[in-house]
């Protein structure tokens, strides 16, 4: 293949990089405030800049005038910071004190996993395709959202799967809106097929909410910031040293599993201890480190690859979301009790098992706003959408690319 020259390259350093980022960070916030849609579709700032920054290299890819690298090491670190973090919100004894609607919800959404990548898989091979065309459209856009996105592209490149990065991006934010629309029908076809509407108006969406966090985990200051920021680091140089060791005997991983695992048997023992651990400081850390490794992963898209897989992903993509109904409509609903809980729930899964976990709070923030609070719902799709489904996400794709790739 004959290598693409170019009139201008352009080589950013890191700083420069990083300064890119920042830039179309704000020029994402910039968009959404010109197009209030955007918001109501929870549309990530750093993704609405990237793909912009994206658009831009693509002209000058296809007119053969200017091209873009960079320096990744950051973007990489990133990336293992936000991983880590999700790492200490899997706690087990949340889990436990979530009771039995929180594991049956759990439950539900790790078979919807397989499912996603089974279909992704499936379809994938039908037309021809590499399997792991299949994954960058399962759950790795679909439940995992564009920050699993933009970590395991790079590792379905490194499989074989040039667009990786781009298709799973792309996916990602059809799932975004997919999920926000395919969410208040299958609620509304639910509660008028079983007459299952709630009479109870007088209790609050966050009753069960309340009251679930001690005050040192609603807390923030500076001894919580450098006290959280130790346990981060702490847990990126021992999983490191798990990554490498699983290497040496033939095990290939991606970076940010062994941070995870540290992260989350650190949380557990602070848990048996009967401690904590600044738990909201953590999870501010962890969403600006993913803020800036979205906007660096996004300006990074080839949108030039995407041409030639555009017919066998919107198909998956497709099939994708009405799997989703039917999942939330048939499994879900039936698994959750049958009552109006079960159908807001399922209200909400379409929208983080499409989309993202604020994706299912609107979803479920619109529904009961016509039909009536339901206080376990929204205890149990934030509890398994922000604490537990990311984390087993990760193992599932890994599992999968580990057989596939």
């Amino acid at each position: 293949m004959q290598e693409t020259t170019f009139l201008y390259t352009y080589d950013l350093n890191m700083t420069m990089t990083l300064g890119l980022a920042v830039i179309l960070l704000f020029i994402g916030h910039y968009i959404k405030k010109i197009f209030p849609i955007l918001t109501r579709y929870f549309i990530p700032s750093p993704v609405l800049g990237g793909i912009v920054f994206s658009i831009v290299t693509l002209i000058g890819h296809q007119t053969h005038t200017f091209y873009f690298t960079y320096d990744e090491q950051l973007k990489n670190l990133l990336m293992i910071a936000f991983f880590t973090t999700i790492g200490f919100t899997a706690s087990f004894r949340m889990l436990i004190n979530g009771g039995i609607g929180v594991a049956l919800f759990l439950f539900c959404s790790i078979i919807l996993i397989v499912i996603q990548n089974g279909i992704g898989v499936g379809i994938a091979q039908l037309f021809g395709e590499s399997p792991l065309l299949g994954m960058a459209a399962g759950s790795i856009p679909l439940t995992g959202g564009h920050g699993t996105s933009a970590a395991f592209g790079p590792e379905l490149q490194r499989y074989g799967l040039d667009a990786g990065l781009t298709v799973s991006i792309a996916a990602a934010t059809f799932g975004l809106v997919a999920g926000s629309i395919i969410g208040g029908p299958v609620g509304e076809r639910l509660i008028a097929k079983y007459n299952c509407r709630n009479a109870d108006q007088t209790s609050s969406n966050t009753d069960m909410v309340e009251g679930k966090l001690s005050p040192e985990e609603k807390t923030m200051n500076e001894n919580h910031l450098l006290t959280g920021c130790a346990y981060i680091i702490i847990s990126m140089v021992l999983g490191s040293f798990i990554i490498t060791g699983l290497k040496n005997i033939g095990v290939i991983l991606p970076a940010y599993i062994g941070p995870m695992i540290i992260a989350s048997i650190i949380r557990n023992y602070f848990d048996l201890q009967g401690k904590h651990i600044p738990i909201r400081t953590i999870n501010v850390i962890g969403s600006l480190s993913l803020q800036y490794f979205l906007a660096m992963a996004l300006m990074t898209m080839r949108l030039w690859e995407l041409i030639d897989l555009a017919i066998p992903l919107f198909t998956i993509l497709i099939v994708q979301t009405i799997a989703m109904a039917l999942f939330a409509y048939f499994v879900t609903f039936r698994i959750m009790g049958k009552d109006y809980d079960a159908a807001v729930i399922c209200v909400g899964q379409c929208g983080f098992g499409m989309g993202a976990t604020p994706n299912a709070m609107a979803n479920m923030s619109t529904f009961t706003g016509g039909n009536g609070p339901s206080p376990k719902a929204f205890f149990v799709v934030p509890m398994v959408g922000a604490l537990f489904i990311d984390f087993v996400n990760a193992f599932i794709i890994t599992m999968f690319l580990q057989f596939f790739g």
